[in-house]
Order: C-alpha cells, then sequence, then structure tokens
C-alpha cells in the first residue's frame, strides 16, 4: 500500500491545498491515495465555507477556526495548523489567543486549557513563576 508511483494529478491537489491553505493534514495525504472522491467532495465544502473570498477576511476565518477547532477539541496538531495560518495572515499571538479565550464561558475552562496549550506551545509563551513555594504551610507564606 505504500510503494505504487503517486498520480500527478493527486499530487498535483495535494499541492495545491498546502498552496491555497498554508497546510495539509495527514488524513488529507492519505484521502488523496485511498479515497479521491470523497477528499475532493468534502475539500469543495471547505472551499466554499472558508478558502473563496466572501464577507470575512482571511484572518478572521481563521481566528474563527482556532476557536471553534479548541471547541471541537480537535488534535493539538490541527489547532496548530491554524495558529500557523492565523499568524501567517497577519494575526497576532494575542489575537489568537483571546479568540481561544472566547471557549471559556460556554466550553469552560478544560477546554480552553486544551486550546490554551496547543497555542502556548506553538507559539513559545512563557509565564512567571512563583517565588514561594507552594508547598510550604500557608502560614510560611510571604505576601
Amino acid at each position: 500500500m505504500g510503494t505504487e508511483p503517486v498520480d500527478p494529478e493527486r499530487q498535483a491537489y495535494i499541492d495545491d491545498m498546502v498552496a491555497k491553505r498554508g497546510y495539509v493534514l495527514d488524513y488529507h495525504k492519505v484521502m488523496a491515495k485511498q479515497d479521491w472522491d470523497v477528499l475532493v467532495a468534502t475539500n469543495q465544502l471547505v472551499d466554499a465555507a472558508y478558502l473563496k473570498p466572501r464577507l470575512l477576511d482571511r484572518k478572521t476565518k481563521e481566528l474563527l477556526f482556532v476557536l471553534s477547532l479548541v471547541v471541537m477539541r480537535a488534535s493539538k496538531t490541527h489547532i496548530q495548523s491554524h495558529i500557523k495560518v492565523a499568524l501567517e495572515v497577519g494575526a497576532t499571538p494575542e489575537e489568537i489567543l483571546e479568540a481561544i479565550e472566547i471557549s471559556l464561558p460556554e466550553a469552560g475552562v478544560v477546554v480552553f486549557q486544551h486550546g490554551f496549550e496547543a497555542w502556548k506551545e506553538y507559539v513559545g509563551a512563557d509565564g512567571i513563576e512563583p517565588t514561594v513555594d507552594p508547598a510550604a504551610p500557608s502560614g510560611d507564606r510571604q505576601g
């Protein structure tokens, strides 16, 4: 299942997906070889709803895509592929974090943390370390 030559039309299609989207997922690559008709059909829907210029600009669509993937608990790599594209089309790391934070009221902290971890890892965000020992009894802490 892996040694037969690649159909040039299918290779061109995958390459075009990367050019238009800025990424390609593993399932796209496998479907291009294993179930061409379904890949083409689903890609047409994505093209109509997401890639074709309409009322929302690409940056807004990417922010919405990141948010929706976080809420759906998509894989970290899928979320990060859209974080990458969002950055490429002009979103700042802070704007992407704000989009992820919108998940908090409706989807909750656990869902937010899933998206936050994908964001933090991709953009290399760090935090502030405490200067007190959290294991120390509360009476021994300064503050």
